[in-house]
């Protein structure tokens, strides 16, 4: 396993992973992942036996990012790193790979004295709660999306 920065040759696969957690995910097209590489602070992928399977997209403050989930924590942290969006392909799930991610962004993390993100609760994604859980992030509050879903904004402080 390796944890790479995004190269131009990963578009195609970061946006194929992106499709495949769309339902935990919002969608991202070749234009949005574009722009998105522009201003991300961290864009990482994780790479087994040479192939892209899985990737992560991470802010720091003062990003030009139009996001609500973000704004929600620029006003009320003055220091993080956002979490913004990680995959992991279905045929590499259960090996790590995102434990592997959140390592590695944890440890970048630690200039910042926190990682934050969000997790849908409603309807709830249970696994990438009890996940976040488990890595020691704390609640710190809901947000109720455009669509009517509701996010648990989540921050571990480090």
């Amino acid at each position: 396993m390796r944890i790479r920065p995004v190269v131009g040759d990963d578009l195609d696969t970061v946006l194929a992973l992106n499709q495949e957690s769309v339902w935990a995910l919002s969608p991202l097209s070749a234009d949005q992942l574009a722009e998105r590489l522009d201003h991300v602070t961290h864009a990482l992928v994780c790479e087994i036996d040479d192939e892209v399977a899985a990737f992560a997209f991470a802010y720091q403050p003062g990003a030009p990012y139009d996001s609500v989930n973000y704004r929600w924590h620029g006003e009320r942290f003055d220091d993080f790193l956002y979490l913004d969006r990680i995959a992991v392909g279905h045929r590499f799930r259960r090996r790590g790979l995102a434990s592997s991610l959140y390592d590695e962004l944890e440890d970048r993390a630690r200039a910042h004295g926190r990682m934050v993100c969000e997790v849908n609760s409603d309807p709830p994604n249970v696994e990438s709660l009890a996940f976040h859980s488990a890595r020691g992030y704390r609640e710190v509050g809901h947000l109720a999306q455009a669509d009517g879903h509701v996010t648990v904004m989540m921050e571990k402080p480090l």
